[in-house]
Formats: structure tokens, sequence, C-alpha cells
């Protein structure tokens, strides 16, 4: 589910991702920032955001990753990119965006 930042939306992405609890993650291997925010203690399931510049826009892109790649080598995951969880999550961050304006 993408999330577009009005064009005048004055933090820093990254803070403001960290002001909604999430937490940097750097995958070593893509060589890629992304953020997360766990749904519990454990590691999985979490939510997922890419920060994705588009059209002179920073759009949030954010699914819930369900679980870790099945097999060794795997890129692909159990991820949601819509659903319930999805969207009441992507309401609380528009919720926030909101209070900042």
């Amino acid at each position: 589910m993408q999330i577009v930042l009005p064009s005048n939306f004055k933090e820093n992405p990254k803070v403001f991702l960290r002001h909604c609890g999430y937490h940097e993650f750097y995958d070593y291997k893509t060589g890629k920032a992304s953020f997360v925010r766990r749904l519990g203690r454990h590691v999985y399931p979490h939510f997922h955001v890419y920060i994705e510049e588009k059209d002179n826009r920073l759009i949030l892109n954010l699914h819930l990753d369900q679980k870790k790649p099945s097999y060794a080598g795997a890129r692909a995951h159990s991820g949601e990119y819509d659903g319930e969880l999805v969207e009441k999550e992507a309401e609380r961050i528009e919720g926030v965006i909101n209070s900042n304006l």
C-alpha cells in the first residue's frame, strides 16, 4: 500500500517514521535501507516501509511481512500489501501525517 506524503510535509521522512514507531533496517544483501515496526516481541510479523521518490513526491511503500523467507537464498516472503491490518496501519500513519501539517 502506498502513502504519498503531501507536498507541504516538512519533516524528514526518516525522523517521521521513527516518530511512528519504526526502526531503520539496512539490508546488506541489497544495499537498501527500509523501516520496520514489530507487532510483538518477535521479529515477525512486522510492518515494513520503503521510502521512494517518484515525480518529486515522497511515497511510503507499506506492507506486512508475516514471516521470513522460507528457504535459503530466497528473497520472497509472506508479505501482505493490502488487507485490514495494512489498511489500519496506513490510517494510523496518515493520522500522524495530518497532525504534523
